[in-house]
């Protein structure tokens, strides 16, 4: 189970549809995304918000739709919903995704326009609902099985329905199935002859767990499915697990929450030992070591309620605990684990940026990073929660994004290019690797789920728009003496000099800073002709790019500003100017050959 839903996108492909847009994406609480009449660029957006887990609705034509994401169609029960709109607002389709909210979002929709909703999945049309979406609150043992109990039904096959399920009710009202007593407390079961039965179980149950730091997933796991066993209970009747806030970064209890395909949350100890009178074990022990009485009894019972009684005391294994409570409502929600992104968005167009960095920062819940970097997502920072820091405050920024996953909350920390690279990665790795004492973080701040996602950094872009000035071996080097004394970066000026790298410059110059790259250019003349070539990019993969080539020693430090990364190439990198190849940036190519030519002429060392 998903611990996030996207939320829908809706993309209007002309302008002129805005307001229409602007009214269902109202209803449907969703994006709304404005495109202009460049479809090429359009049929990338819409690739990817589907590829990033969004349900779409474009207002457009079917056929511009299908057309569009037909490459891209494989999995039904991953893909996204899709929905078409006329662009009159008569009708809403839904395209794919019929019985993963695709027919519930298009109702939805079509009420709000007082318009049709075409829904064609044939479940819905002839019988009022779908077997395999049971509502939230319920799970089907299996989902696979539902084709062929709704193609009987569909048949005139006549079925049979017991248990209490309001929702299923619209078969017993079309005469599809008949209705047998009903055991509240037992599963629903809905069977036709010669197809599987359909077993519908209500989550009712919450599961307690506490571990040992480090145990074995296995253990737990087995220790859970036991005692659901002996209780005569399914995994699909858990809602979810619960445990300690300690315990917010033990891979064993997420692995259990896994194995359940439910969700994960936690609690303080202090409001796990508002249970204690309720504990069948309480332990002095455990409230020596963790502040309560009992994990796995205690995180079960705030679960479940004022109301919530244990249905299975502690059991225990070695290095686990496990208790079982059935819910009485009004539960303490605990917190989920937090999870920090520290998110390469590349230079800035949604095209250079990959699908993964896409969905991740649609599920966040904040934004956070310098202003300017989340001002580059355009319609994705719209109306978000964010939260914006000014140039040199990088240390306040990365402690910000650390302590609010720490509370619980999904928070993406946007970086321009590649986190890793000259950004805040490597500096949330410092914060979470410094003790307190030495300006580190919280300890809710060290158990979030941190994820590093990949970005193009400026170094591959402004090569790839040259060419291939990156061909074989080069290296970066930052000309910023704010953190680097500037005697280490004048030794790695002369070593990378000396070894004939190709060099990317990363912050080349500043407002203050104007002679280190003029050093630089010096030094490398020592080393490599005079017309080495020398790119400089300025605001790459955005509407103001500026690409010049230039000879190494023609490079003039008033060329180059804050928004310019400089590469310059080795002796062996070459320009091709030749008028039977199609011009590159400045009327040309350039490139570093990695030596092909040796093994042409028979050196193969």
């Amino acid at each position: 189970m998903s611990e996030a839903t996207l939320p829908p996108v809706v993309v209007c492909i002309l302008p002129t549809a805005a307001p229409l847009g602007q009214k269902v994406a109202d209803a449907a609480g969703a994006r709304l995304d404005i495109r202009g009449r460049d479809f090429d660029a359009v049929g990338e957006h819409l690739r990817g918000l589907f590829l990033a887990g969004h349900p779409i609705v474009g207002i457009a034509s079917a056929g511009i739709l299908i057309r569009t994401l037909a490459p891209l169609l494989g999995d039904k029960w991953r893909e996204p919903p899709v929905l078409a709109l006329a662009e009159d607002g008569s009708a809403v389709v839904p395209l794919l995704g019929g019985h993963r909210g695709a027919n519930a979002l298009a109702r939805r929709i079509a009420t709000a326009l007082e318009a049709g909703a075409a829904v064609t999945t044939a479940g819905d049309v002839s019988l009022g609902v779908a077997l395999d979406e049971p509502p939230a609150g319920w799970t089907l043992d299996t989902p696979a099985d539902a084709k062929p109990v709704m193609a009987a039904l569909l048949s005139g096959t006549r079925g049979q329905l017991s248990g209490d399920a309001p929702w299923l009710a619209p078969l017993i009202a079309s005469g599809a199935v008949d209705a047998l007593p009903t055991d509240p407390d037992a599963p629903v079961v809905l069977s036709v002859a010669g197809a599987p039965p359909l077993i519908y179980r209500r989550q009712r149950f919450v599961v307690g767990v506490g571990c040992a730091r480090g145990c074995d997933p296995d253990e737990v796991i087995g220790l859970v499915g036991q005692q659901l066993a002996e209780a005569g209970l399914s995994a699909g009747e858990v809602e979810a697990v619960h445990s300690i806030d300690l315990k917010a970064d033990e891979a064993a209890i997420h692995a259990v929450a896994c194995h359940l395909n439910v969700p994960a949350r936690f609690h303080t100890a202090e409001r796990l030992e508002q249970e204690a009178a309720r504990l069948a074990n309480p332990s002095d022990v455990v409230f020596a070591e963790v502040g309560c009485h009992g994990v796995a009894e205690g995180a079960a019972l705030a679960a479940a309620g004022p109301d919530g009684v244990l249905v299975a005391g502690k059991a225990k294994t070695a290095n686990a605990t496990c208790a079982i409570a059935c819910s009485g409502g009004d539960g303490a929600a605990g917190s989920p684990r937090g999870q920090l992104a520290v998110i390469g968005i590349g230079p800035g167009q949604t095209e250079w940026r990959t699908p993964e960095a896409t969905r991740l920062i649609a599920e966040a819940d904040e934004l956070v990073g310098y202003g300017f970097y989340i001002d580059l997502l355009g319609p994705e920072a719209r109306g978000r929660m964010r939260r914006d820091f000014a140039l040199g405050e990088e240390e306040a920024r990365c402690r910000y994004a650390l302590e609010a996953a720490g509370e619980g909350r999904r928070v993406a920390l946007i970086c321009s290019g590649d986190g890793g690279i000259y950004a805040m990665g490597a500096l949330v790795m410092e914060l979470l690797d410094r003790d307190a004492d030495n300006g580190g973080v919280s300890a809710a701040a060290k158990r979030v789920a941190l994820t590093h996602v990949p970005g193009i950094s400026a170094l591959q872009a402004a090569s790839a728009r040259a060419g291939a000035l990156l061909g074989h071996d080069f290296c970066a080097i930052s000309l910023s003496d704010l953190l680097t004394p500037r005697e280490a970066i004048v030794q790695r000026l002369h070593a990378a000099a000396e070894g004939d790298f190709v060099i990317a410059f990363y912050n080349p110059v500043s407002r203050r800073r104007r002679t280190l790259l003029a050093e630089a250019r010096e030094i490398l003349l020592k080393h490599r002709p005079a017309d080495t070539p020398v790119l400089l990019a300025t605001s790459l993969g955005r509407p103001e790019e500026h690409l010049r080539l230039r000879r190494l020693a023609d490079l003039d430090v008033d060329e180059v500003d804050m928004m310019t990364i400089v590469l310059i190439g080795s002796s062996a990198s070459r320009r091709i100017t030749s008028g039977d190849i199609a011009a590159g940036a400045g009327g040309a190519w350039i490139y570093t050959p990695r030596g092909y030519a040796r093994r042409i002429d028979g050196d193969t060392a």
